[in-house]
């Protein structure tokens, strides 16, 4: 079955960076388009960037453009969102997603960022 499994976050202060990874597997990762949304506390899950299978990025969050981008290596099965000049609004719970493996694709289990001095 599908799995996609997030790493990287933590605990990072104003202006810091952060790598996110996620592996996935089940499926043939180099067909899909990938995408990243976030969570933060008490608000809706947001799309973030999405990388096509030709590494097109497109970012959909207007506050992350210029500081985020994703990046993927078919090679790994691994999608990447690199984020930098992070700011306390970014901290949210991040998820990848794949538009495979039923309604409404796959996530995974998402990975927990905060931003705070």
């Amino acid at each position: 079955q599908v799995q996609l499994v997030e790493s990287g976050g933590g605990l990072v202060q104003p202006g810091g960076s952060l790598r996110l990874s996620c592996a996935a597997s089940g499926f043939t990762f180099s067909s899909y388009a990938m995408y990243w949304y976030r969570q933060a506390p008490g608000k809706e899950r947001t799309k973030v960037a999405r990388i096509s299978t030709t590494d097109t990025v497109t970012i959909y969050v207007d506050s992350v453009k210029g500081r985020f981008t994703t990046s993927r290596d078919n090679a790994k099965n691994t999608v990447y969102l690199q984020m930098s000049s992070l700011k306390p609004e970014d901290t949210a719970v991040y998820y990848c997603h794949a538009p495979y493996g039923g309604i409404g694709g796959s996530w995974g289990q998402g990975t927990q960022v905060t931003v705070s001095s």
